[in-house]
């Protein structure tokens, strides 16, 4: 009956819109375009949207506007969305005008311009538009062509996130976690999480699996934390994969399995998840779920070594030293060694120092050597601890000093370190 009723209706719209009244042709525009009341059909729907946004009818331009941004029942040209979104927005359509501020922001259709992106969204915001709202919160907190300001962020923020927006209710509860704008509260963060969470969202469903995993805002439960986790992760959320792959491999909230973490893992790696890439390289490597097999674990470690993964490009150096998946080539090694080094690794500054000292893959200098044997040893790795009381000891790069020599021993053998240990006895005798 309702149906019927629509499509009378329908055509009563249509023979006004066929006289040139442009709501009703807007609004068969619209009919064809979700297919009520008729077959769908996004040609058609264009045709009565151009009627009636070329008697300026605001909603007709936008939603023409979307035609040409979609290509749909048009030949999409980004150009003459913008063309339709802005005389919609000026005009005053909300929609028009967020969606002329994605424009800007992104560069599609125009010249990227930041500022240009958030005077539209400021208009839109400033209707109540929640999406409008979110992205002028969001370039306050990026500072993206105005100045840095979370406190300006969260108040855009909040304005969408109490009109219900989930996106805006995981990015304030963000917000809060970070004691971004607003004082840091982790109880609060998991309450708009949670808001967010139960629309759907899935960032929100990661970060609430996150807060339970570590018990802030709310009781350490595994439990919770995975079935928040899978939520997202059968979004394809790849933080989510991830995640739930880790508690898989360590057994927290879930039986531990190795191939069901190894499954997680691969589905995030493949999107491009670093750490995930890593871990996938760390199971490949150790045969853990899989097969063992060097040369997958260094495919894996060398994708998240590109994107600047510290200990995958340590790995990546070992796999090089020792040929382990890769043909041995020690100035690769090097290479490797040296950017995990620079970012701070200990294991990569310790064998950036033995390439020195041993001049593999690199021209031998000892005191380049003693300078990355003490940066690692100086972060605790015993291995750096043994090797930097060796040169005192012999007196390669530094002073011959055998006090300073066994005060690195010493430091090295309290963590266990045999080598040291046995030059110790030696020295004492």
């Amino acid at each position: 009956m309702e149906n019927a009723d629509a499509q009378a209706d329908l055509v009563e719209l249509r023979e006004k819109a066929e006289q040139g009244d442009a709501d009703a042709q807007a609004y068969v525009g619209c009919a064809y375009a979700f297919g009520e009341g008729v077959v769908q059909d996004y040609v058609e729907a264009a045709k009565w949207y151009r009627l009636a946004a070329e008697q300026g009818d605001a909603v007709a331009q936008h939603n023409l506007g979307c035609a040409y941004f979609e290509g749909e029942g048009v030949e999409q040209d980004f150009v003459e969305a913008i063309k339709w979104w802005r005389k919609a927005a000026e005009q005053g359509d909300p929609d028009a005008q967020y969606n002329l501020g994605v424009s800007y922001a992104k560069g599609e259709g125009v010249t990227q311009n930041y500022s240009e992106a958030m005077r539209w969204y400021r208009l839109a915001a400033g209707q109540g538009h929640a999406m409008a709202q979110n992205n002028l919160g969001g370039i306050y907190a990026d500072g993206e062509g105005v100045a840095q300001d979370f406190v300006e962020a969260a108040r855009w923020c909040r304005k969408a996130a109490e009109q219900g927006d989930a996106t805006s209710q995981s990015n304030l509860g963000l917000m809060y976690y970070r004691g971004e704008g607003v004082a840091q509260d982790f109880v609060e963060s998991v309450r708009w999480y949670r808001l967010a969470a139960e629309q759907g969202d899935a960032s929100a469903q990661r970060r609430l699996g996150w807060a339970y995993a570590k018990g802030e805002g709310v009781a350490q439960d595994y439990v919770e934390a995975v079935r928040w986790y899978r939520l997202a992760a059968k979004q394809g959320d790849a933080d989510a994969q991830h995640n739930l792959g880790c508690a898989y491999a360590d057994g927290e909230g879930v039986t531990q399995d190795y191939e069901e973490a190894v499954a997680w893992f691969r589905k995030a790696a493949e999107q491009g998840n670093v750490n995930a890439q890593y871990n996938l390289g760390w199971v490949y490597s150790t045969g853990r779920g899989v097969t063992q097999d060097d040369v997958e674990a260094a495919k894996w470690y060398r994708l998240a070594a590109e994107q600047g993964d510290a200990e995958a490009q340590n790995n990546l150096g070992v796999a090089y030293d020792n040929g382990h998946g890769v043909v041995q080539d020690h100035v690769e090694a090097v290479k490797w060694y040296r950017l995990a080094a620079e970012q701070g690794d200990a294991k990569a500054q310790n064998s950036l120092g033995v390439a020195y000292a041993d001049g593999e893959g690199v021209a031998q200098n000892d005191e380049e050597a003693v300078a990355w044997f003490r940066k690692a040893a100086e972060q605790g790795d015993a291995n750096a601890q043994a090797n930097l009381g060796e040169m005192y000891e012999k007196g390669r790069g530094v002073a011959q000093n055998d006090a300073e020599a066994v005060k690195w021993y010493k430091l090295a053998a309290e963590q266990g370190n045999e080598e040291a240990l046995e030059v110790l006895r030696k020295m004492e005798k």
